[in-house]
């Protein structure tokens, strides 16, 4: 394909998970055809799959990621809601407690999508196979991407269909998107390319879910987000959800695992740094037992500074980069990859678009990655280095959260950052710093007067 091609002409994404799916609806603007390959069966109605286990566990569509898919998919939020999704305001509709301090409520102007993986997941399937020229195939492996005699060039992928033998399909471009699980490391060698740098670090997280019955009156907010603190390295989310579900998951760290017994989960969620969530959880009718999830490590591929890589070969979502979930960045930074991607195909798709794609997706998470990493490496049993500069940020927001027990103009700007819609230099502005530096402390059992807390039971 010659470098300033406008448009190619067949791009297989391997993995449909939301990275893939992402992927495969800028690509359909650029290619001629996509086919997205997936070993799964992809199921027709919104429930979990085998590929996708963490499909189980509660996830957040942040502000800034709700964005970029209604983008991408006009509609989505609208036909969503009609599934029984919610559409809410990050800080009017969400009890955030942090360090121990419940930030303060109010209005932020930042729409969030409450909704399981599995029906997002659903949704952007029917949506994506509904364009022309994208095929989604279902119980198809992707063994692995073929280049041309000097291995300079993707010209296919080979795949494997059950029942069927092995069949090399043309490609112009291969998309790796498989997860974190993902081969890339392996396909990358077998081509005769060095992998990339990799960064790493692990967080001992284990969570686990259980799904509850959601009616209304029941609770003073539609989600609860308890984050962890050093002195109690355990939290928790409870998220509404279509179906009339609160999906509650509960996390615990360096061993402190959630019980995966009803009584043992209550009695975990017991011991969280404030009592909301227990609370709320002592009201509600539970619907499934519990399911854990053991969390594999953080990864950082970086892409960007490999010399050398065959043309056609690009890696997507998770297979970039894989975060600590209990932030709730990994779809967002899948959409603003695909926003990353899109822009470099604009003038058009041969290697320098992709190269620049690598450059640019590379800052898209750097911002989430530093976030997630700065905050794990507040637990002194995370390994990693520890920079003044890394030691600064978190005692500053430490202060910060603070701050934004009492003060809404604080909590806007940190919800602003956190969902991924403001720089970090966000944090900082002059306002924002003098009532972090020198404003009223709050105390970590003070509350917000904008919401009752809810009665014990």
């Amino acid at each position: 394909m010659p470098e300033n091609s406008g448009t190619g002409r067949h791009a297989v994404v391997a993995g449909a998970g939301i990275g893939g799916l992402l992927a495969a609806r800028v690509l359909s603007e650029t290619y001629e055809r996509v086919t997205v390959v997936d070993r799964d069966t992809l199921p027709q109605a919104g429930v979990p799959r085998r590929g996708v286990p963490q499909s189980h566990h509660a996830h957040g569509v942040l502000s800034r990621g709700f964005e970029v898919m209604e983008e991408f998919f006009p509609g989505l939020g609208e036909d969503l809601v009609a599934q029984g999704a919610l559409v809410r305001d990050a800080q009017a509709d969400v009890r955030w407690f942090n360090d121990g301090h419940e930030l303060r409520v109010g209005d932020s102007a930042l729409p969030c999508l409450m909704v399981s993986r599995p029906a997002l997941e659903t949704y952007l399937r029917s949506r994506l196979a509904a364009l022309p020229g994208v095929e989604l195939q279902d119980r198809c492996e992707v063994l692995e991407p073929v280049a041309d005699a000097a291995n300079a060039r993707i010209t296919g992928v080979r795949l494997l269909r059950v029942n069927a033998e092995p069949q090399t399909v043309a490609a112009d471009l291969f998309v790796d998107s498989t997860g974190r699980s993902n081969r890339g490391v392996a396909w990358l060698r077998g081509l005769g390319y060095e992998p990339p740098e990799e960064e790493r670090v692990d967080s001992k997280v284990v969570y686990v879910t259980r799904e509850y019955r959601r009616r209304p009156g029941e609770a003073a907010a539609d989600a609860y987000v308890v984050g962890a603190s050093a002195s109690a390295p355990r939290g928790g989310v409870a998220l509404s959800a279509e179906g009339d579900r609160w999906l509650v998951t509960l996390f615990g760290m360096n061993g402190d695992d959630p019980a995966v017994d009803p009584e043992g989960f209550h009695r975990f969620a017991g011991r969280l740094p404030v009592p909301d969530l227990h609370r709320l959880l002592e009201r509600l009718e539970p619907l499934t037992e519990p399911r854990a999830m053991r969390i594999p490590v953080s990864v950082r591929r970086h892409y960007e500074r490999i010399d050398r890589m065959p043309a056609g070969y690009l890696v997507f979502g998770d297979a970039f980069c894989q975060f600590n979930p209990s932030y709730g960045q990994g779809m967002t930074a899948a959409a603003l990859q695909a926003v990353a991607l899109r822009d470099c195909l604009a003038g058009g798709s041969g290697p320098a678009a992709i190269r620049e794609y690598f450059r640019r997706a590379a800052q898209a998470v750097s911002v989430p990655w530093d976030m997630s990493v700065g905050g794990d490496l507040r637990f002194p049993f995370v390994e990693g280095r520890r920079t003044l500069r890394v030691r600064l940020l978190n005692r500053y927001v430490a202060r910060l959260h603070r701050a934004a027990a009492v003060d809404g103009e604080v909590t806007r700007a940190f919800l602003a950052v956190a969902n991924l819609k403001s720089p970090p230099q966000g944090l900082f502005a002059p306002k924002v710093l003098a009532k972090v530096l020198w404003g009223r402390p709050g105390g970590a059992g003070e509350r917000s007067a904008a919401r009752p807390a809810p009665a014990p039971s």
